[in-house]
């Protein structure tokens, strides 16, 4: 029988990724109790109805006041306040970590809450679904997916034993861990999932607006890239408003570059150079080949969505 590598898991915010936290480390047997924090009535009484905690309760600093380890699955812009309500009861010695796909602003309001007592390690699973509640996490979802931890740069043992045993803690769950430094993080992030994220939730709109198209036309007539776009574009929008002003400065960064990209493409196609757009396709083709290579893409393509719906 497998030993838990945390007595008490607290986890606050019953979304999609909190959830998917919830039933994974159930059936890893990496905890021995779950107590979950939800501020909607509605989901503390379908998180009862699934069986998915130990203790429900609509009280922060209740549900951590004898936890082991504290894990805040809020929207970024809520870490600080949820980290707030912790403080007065949260233990000595206790790790805590987020879900967050932000972690300058998250560390940096997490350490402005907390005691100094606490070891802070920021993390992030790069794992998800357009669905969200209770309802929408499932243990798999981290299975090997990538979580990105923060860790402050400290060379005391004991937070770096907290470091390892939050590394083992996922790796259990079934993800690949690497550690990286907050601001390379956030810039990582803003490339690969922020940028892409804002583009479908523009290219989305833009289509809905065109008067030329009428809305039943742009249902009706889908095709595969445009249906991809509607899936990402289905995100939790209070999640990703906060992603984007959590991590402005990066986000800004990135969209300037690829608004210089988008106009040499758009010259390209203006002029008919198509040796140019022919070497762009023949490059980003061989990205797609490399995410699928180092198993970042499911055999099974509606895997994730899915099993979100249930």
């Amino acid at each position: 029988m497998t030993r838990p590598i945390y007595e008490r898991l607290a986890v606050v915010g019953c979304g999609l990724i909190g959830s998917s936290v919830i039933r994974a480390a159930r059936e890893a047997g990496v905890v021995s109790q779950i107590i979950v924090a939800d501020a909607s009535e509605a989901h503390r009484a379908r998180i009862t109805e699934l069986g998915l905690a130990d203790k429900v309760t609509g009280d922060i600093a209740e549900a951590v006041a004898e936890a082991d380890l504290v894990i805040f699955a809020v929207p970024v812009q809520a870490m600080g306040d949820a980290a707030q309500a912790a403080a007065a009861t949260i233990r000595p010695g206790t790790t805590v970590s987020d879900v967050g796909s932000v972690k300058g602003s998250v560390a940096e309001a997490l350490r402005a809450a907390l005691p100094e007592s606490v070891f802070i390690i920021p993390g992030h699973p790069i794992a998800g679904t357009e669905y969200s509640g209770p309802d929408a996490g499932f243990a798999e979802l981290f299975r090997d997916r990538w979580v990105i931890l923060t860790p402050q740069a400290r060379d005391d043992g004991p937070y770096l034993e907290a470091v390892t045993r939050l590394s083992d803690f996922w790796r259990r769950l079934g993800a690949n861990v690497e550690r990286m430094d907050e601001k390379h993080h956030d810039l990582v992030l803003a490339v690969t999932s922020h940028l892409p994220h804002l583009i479908a939730y523009n290219i989305v709109g833009t289509a809905a607006d065109m008067e030329e198209v009428t809305r039943s036309e742009v249902m009706k007539y889908s095709a595969g890239g445009f249906r991809d776009f509607t899936r990402i574009a289905a995100s939790d929008p209070t999640m990703w408003r906060d992603v984007f002003l959590g991590n402005k400065d990066a986000v800004l960064e990135v969209l300037g570059r690829f608004t210089e990209d988008l106009q040499a493409l758009s010259r390209a196609i203006r002029w008919g150079e198509g040796d140019k757009l022919f070497d762009l396709f023949s490059r980003t083709r061989e990205i797609r080949r490399g995410i699928i290579a180092a198993g970042q893409e499911s055999n099974e393509p509606n895997f994730g969505r899915d099993r979100g719906k249930h």
